[in-house]
């Protein structure tokens, strides 16, 4: 067994071989592990790679608080956004840590030369370098990532990168072959990964490589949007995209607008348009103005995929298209979850389960009950009903909620869900693959408690049943259900209308 050791981006030469005699294999058998979330993976392997030189790891308490309020380092060096590791509590005595990716497999091992806590979610913290054990194996298109000092062009003379988590459209495509051409540069493109779609993001770019100039290059980089605090704006991710940019060698950065202490200098391509008395895009500046055809927004594109109408030929290639329609497929054949929560005897369960009949009679789409009962039973035997284990309850449903959506199926989850943080990071679980719609039973308590069959309420009064929701464990009430009932006044077939109702304005399920 041979591992190798890198202290950041690999050079010719530069490799250290360490075997299992010399013991390496035995200290990281004894070292605590710890596998980082999605974003900080990304920065692990981003340090790793050398992408993020000058840090030699994460950041320790200083140095973030530097970064958040300047954009600098402590020592003066300008960095864009804070790179840091959050940890659980038992960790924080740790000297060193094997880090390492969602499958088990370690990636590096992280010196500790702080620990400390994040002022405002009280997170455990911890800073140090980081060495490398191996190159991640993770993530989409992975043959295609690669460090910096394996991408080499050809000659001497600019570079121009676009770093993107959109496809390149046909008015992209203009502006990067005018702009490329007036700079006599070969083309970089960096897709950025971490978004919802990244493979169909690399594969509508794979699409379009014909359109770029000769020799453009198309690399893959891990770098998830990072705004979770309200800490990187616009300005500081455009600087970290010119940092990343920079590193892959890149002399200029394409972008719709400039920032103050970017990397490398960032070219803001002349407005260009679609000239419908031609039918070509160019510079608006050569098109009569009653020729020019209206922009294809945003928010247009995504009602034409959502209805499954094609996306025009002169907006985007048609391989660009049918990547699109992949990434975004229509709301009637999409997949998606509605997550029923409120207090026990609300009526919940007995929504979802008419909910899952009606979908199945009217649709029939594939359908799948994750009621908290029978789950309770099926998937989360053994768990207690601490407060820890009913979290974790919670994204068990989320997660194969998640997996249901994925394939295109209908997930109706019917938990009691009292916590905001626990609902949000299933949101999110499911946001990453579908549609997510939270329905929040509102049921009274006094009524919860007058339709309590099993006693449970009386046992939690008693003080039989500890943290009980409602009683001695609070129920967060949410503020981002898309629909909210009260069975008190509603019948069951009320309440499943609604929903229903809500499903056909949504564009989900037909009126029929």
């Amino acid at each position: 067994m041979t591992w190798i050791i890198r202290t950041g981006p690999r050079r010719a030469g530069s490799e250290t071989a360490v075997t299992a005699e010399a013991g390496l294999d035995e200290v990281l058998r004894d070292l605590p592990t710890w596998a980082p979330d999605p974003v900080e993976l990304a920065d692990l392997e981003l340090l790793l790679a050398g992408v993020y030189a000058p840090l030699p790891g994460f950041l320790g308490s200083f140095d973030t608080a530097m970064v958040i309020a300047g954009g600098r380092l402590a020592d003066g060096t300008p960095w864009p956004v804070p790179v840091t590791l959050t940890v659980p509590a038992e960790l924080t005595g740790a000297e060193k840590v094997v880090l390492q990716d969602p499958e088990g497999v370690p990636l590096g091992v992280l010196t500790v030369t702080e620990s400390w806590r994040e002022p405002t979610s009280g997170g455990h913290r911890l800073a140090g370098p980081v060495q490398a054990l191996r190159a991640p194996a993770h993530g989409p298109f992975h043959r295609l990532r690669r460090r910096p000092d394996e991408v080499t062009f050809d000659g001497d003379g600019n570079v121009l990168a676009v770093a993107t988590r959109e496809p390149l459209h046909r008015k992209r495509l203009g502006q990067l072959r005018q702009v490329a051409e007036q700079l006599s540069a070969r083309v970089l493109v960096l897709p950025l990964l971490g978004g919802r779609h990244d493979e169909a993001l690399v594969r509508a770019l794979l699409a379009v490589r014909r359109e770029l100039p000769e020799g453009a290059q198309i690399v893959p980089v891990p770098l998830p949007v990072r705004d979770a605090d309200g800490t990187v704006t616009a300005e500081r991710d455009l600087l970290l995209r010119s940092h990343v940019a920079a590193a892959y060698g890149a002399s200029h950065l394409l972008a719709d607008g400039g920032a103050e202490g970017t990397a490398i200098p960032v070219v803001v391509p002349e407005p260009w348009g679609y000239d419908a008395d031609v039918e070509v895009w160019r510079p608006v500046a050569r098109i009569d103005p009653d020729h020019v055809q209206a922009e294809l927004t945003a928010e247009r594109l995504g009602e034409l995929l959502d209805r499954g109408e094609p996306v025009p030929d002169w907006f985007t290639p048609p391989a660009v298209a049918t990547e699109l329609a992949v990434a975004r497929p229509p709301k009637l054949s999409r997949g998606f979850t509605v997550f029923f929560t409120g207090l026990s005897g609300s009526g919940k369960s007995t929504v979802a389960r008419g909910l899952t009949d009606a979908l199945v009679e009217r649709q029939g789409r594939n359908v799948t009950l994750l009621d908290g009962d029978v789950v309770r039973r099926m998937l989360s035997a053994g768990l207690t009903f601490s407060k820890a284990d009913r979290e974790l309850n919670i994204r068990r449903i989320g997660y194969v909620a998640a997996e249901v959506t994925r394939h295109g199926g209908v997930a109706v989850c019917a938990p009691i869900a009292p916590y905001a943080a626990t609902r949000a990071e299933v949101r999110a679980m499911v946001e990453a693959v579908g549609d997510f719609l939270l329905v929040h039973v509102a049921t009274p308590l006094e009524e919860c408690e007058r339709r309590d069959r099993k006693g449970l309420y009386a046992k939690a009064r008693a003080g039989q049943i500890p943290e009980f929701t409602g009683i001695s464990d609070p129920y967060e009430t949410p503020d981002d259900a898309a629909l909210t009932l009260d069975t008190t006044e509603l019948s069951t077939d009320e309440a499943v209308d609604r929903v229903l109702t809500l499903l056909v304005e949504g564009g989900y399920i037909t009126g029929d």
